[in-house]
């Protein structure tokens, strides 16, 4: 007699679950705010930028407390005259932008930030705009309070002026907006040599030191094509009246937004097309 195997039990497949997706996706707003924690978690940001905004205030209130009329330095600008500082100031801001790319390879954080963001330049394009919108307004409000401080000491000097004289308020944008620029391209020279004393190097020696040189050569092309190097542009911008030997506040903001760009281009090839 032949016995028959029952057919086995089949256990019925579960329907599958609803898609739901996921909360934590990629966003700019979200890579935005991510950066501004960075930046603003860090001790070197809010000691570099303090440092630059108390050397900015000090010097200005120094060269008015200590200005007299008809001294060697009256036919100074008088926004140059108030904000002497910023000679100083901007080093610290340099010094800042460098450490906000060329720091996260030292550090290594650089690995989880473009883990996160595989297409990676999102995350260069965030430091950017952080950066950018943070050193603005602190120094915009630096060069502010300190014109304000130093008027109250040359008021009745022969440099005495108001936010309301011609150029002045533009000088006082234009040297926030110089700093900015340059500290961009420190910046993007973080980001391009990932070394924080080879960019500070490259900096001094290729943004500060090179133009110098290139002045003492007896060429008058060369002479024309400095006025457009970064700090010469820079310089122009925070003046009220016309400097002699520079370039005018248009081009030269012009030229200096050029010099921030390309750096930042450069920047983002590297980081787009070499290993983290």
């Amino acid at each position: 007699m032949t016995t028959t195997t029952p057919p086995a039990a089949t256990t019925p497949t579960p329907p599958a679950p609803p898609y739901r997706p996921t909360p934590y996706r990629i966003t700019p707003t979200r890579i935005l705010r991510s950066e501004w924690h960075k930046l603003r978690s860090l001790r070197s940001t809010w000691i570099t930028l303090t440092t630059a905004a108390a050397l900015v205030l000090g010097v200005g209130l120094i060269m008015g407390g200590t200005y007299t009329s008809g001294g060697g330095d009256s036919d100074v600008d008088i926004v140059v005259l108030t904000l002497y500082g910023s000679l100083l100031g901007q080093l610290c801001v340099i010094v800042l932008g460098i450490l906000v790319t060329a720091g996260e390879y030292a550090t290594g954080m650089i690995r989880s930030s473009l883990t996160a963001v595989p297409t990676r330049l999102p995350v260069l394009w965030a430091k950017t705009a952080v950066f950018t919108a943070t050193v603005l307004t602190v120094m915009s409000t630096t060069a502010l309070i300190t014109f304000g401080a130093a008027q109250l000491f040359l008021h009745d000097t022969d440099q005495a002026a108001s936010l309301t004289d011609p150029g002045v308020l533009r000088a006082l944008a234009g040297n926030a907006v110089g700093i900015t620029l340059l500290s961009l391209i420190a910046l993007g020279l973080g980001s391009l040599l990932r070394s924080v004393p080879g960019a500070i190097g490259a900096f001094i020696g290729g943004v500060m030191i090179l133009p110098e040189v290139l002045g003492m050569l007896p060429y008058e092309t060369v002479e024309r094509a400095l006025v457009y190097f970064p700090t010469q542009a820079a310089g122009a911008l925070g003046s009220a009246t016309p400097i002699p030997g520079t370039a005018a506040p248009g081009p030269a903001l012009l030229a200096l937004c050029l010099w921030a760009a390309a750096t930042l281009a450069a920047a983002a090839l590297s980081l787009r097309h070499r290993d983290a």
